[in-house]
């Protein structure tokens, strides 16, 4: 298995290190004399194989730190045995120091163990053969080389795993941040085409029949009775569009927020609802209920009325609403079928518009036909509960 290819700072190093050791050597510069003990190789040319070997060794320090530590501690030693060079040691640091850097956790650990322990066991031990106070610097030499390097390779290592830490914590913070602004301007975006279809669907629903009406009945009378009602509802539908302008664009002229219709506005919807043509009863018995559920079951009755009018037969809608065991039964029932009248088409927008609605607060909605003693019914029932947590 071929090693990896070393890093180009790690190159630096190596050969600053050589041209050290080759530089020291040539001045005859050394760390021990000739007549040292432990020197078993005279002369300074000896000191270039563990030189050359822990030069090799900085290749690695990055790339393959454990096999750079293995190969350096085993040239130092070889450097023990000849009269030493500086530049071999200063590099031996090093790769210890690169070693507890960029090699593995366990690695890092082992290592820091390893040089205390030889730090002490070189205190320690010549200091209780020879009973000299000179033996303990052999201990300090050795906590130099050996312990030195690799407790400020842990440290380096502490913070740069710290500094990644809060990197990827700031990454995942705005992941989170960029999540919840998409999820907020969808659920925004929702709300505005919830609030755009309510508005101004029924107004829109009974200018296209009645207008409908008038290009297909020549008849003076209702014609103008068509016109009439066009004119009331696109007037109101231009309203409430430029109400809504206001709230989306500051510079419109009009940035007062509309108020949100209440239940106490059914009379009045239900009233709009019999000018458009539709005969329509209202029984409500709700009293007070959050805001949020008030402003849901109102705009479930206007869509209701709306589809009501687009889609229902002949016939009487009604339109109840009653309070029993915590929640709000909206329920709205209509003839179901094609009627003899023109009709708007739909789009299917208002019953999901509504089943959202309900599913914000928590309720309950279905919508389909029903058969009753009145014939085939097109029903929709929403349950909204109306607990204190609901509140606003």
């Amino acid at each position: 298995m071929s090693l990896p290819r070393p890093h180009r700072f790690d190159v630096y190093i190596a050969l600053g290190g050589l041209l050290g050791g080759l530089l020291l050597v040539g001045i005859g510069l050394a760390t021990r004399t000739a007549r040292d003990p432990i020197t078993l190789f005279d002369g300074p040319w000896p000191t270039l194989v563990p030189l050359t070997v822990l030069a090799g060794c900085e290749l690695l320090r990055r790339a393959a730190p454990r096999t750079a530590l293995n190969v350096g501690t085993v040239a130092i030693c070889a450097d023990l045995t000849t009269q030493g060079n500086l530049a071999s040691i200063l590099m031996f640091t090093d790769v210890i120091y690169a070693a507890v850097l960029y090699g593995t956790l366990a690695s890092a650990r082992r290592t820091q163990w390893i040089t205390g322990l030889l730090t002490v066991a070189a205190t320690l031990v010549p200091f209780a053969v020879w009973r000299v106070p000179e033996a303990l610097l052999i201990g300090v030499a050795v906590g130099i080389v050996a312990y030195g390097p690799a407790a400020t390779g842990w440290i380096v290592r502490n913070h740069r795993d710290a500094a990644e830490a809060a990197h990827l914590r700031a990454e995942q913070t705005a992941l989170l941040a960029e999540k919840d602004r998409a999820q907020a301007v969808t659920s925004e975006r929702a709300r505005m085409a919830r609030e755009l279809h309510d508005m101004v669907a029924n107004h829109l629903s009974a200018i296209a029949i009645h207008s409908t009406a008038a290009l297909s009945l020549d008849d003076p009378k209702t014609s103008q009775e068509a016109l009439s009602v066009i004119r009331e509802n696109s007037v109101k539908g231009l309203a409430e569009m430029r109400r809504l302008i206001g709230i989306l664009r500051d510079s419109s002229g009009d940035t007062q927020p509309v108020a949100a219709p209440t239940l106490d506005g059914l009379g009045a919807l239900v009233a709009g609802a019999r000018t458009n043509g539709l005969d329509v009863t209202l029984d409500a018995a709700h009293g007070t209920v959050p805001a949020p559920v008030e402003l849901a079951a109102y705009r479930i009755v206007q869509e209701s009325l709306t589809n009501a009018l687009k889609h229902a037969s002949p016939g009487r809608v009604t339109v109840a609403l009653a309070r029993r065991d915590g929640s709000l039964t909206v329920t709205v029932t209509s003839p179901f079928g094609g009627g003899a009248g023109p009709r708007a088409p739909g789009s299917g927008a208002g019953l999901v518009g509504m089943r959202e609605r309900v599913a914000l607060v928590g309720g309950d909605f279905e919508a389909g036909p029903e058969d009753s003693a009145d014939g085939k019914m097109w029903i929709v029932r929403a349950t909204l509960p109306v607990a204190e947590g609901n509140r606003e």
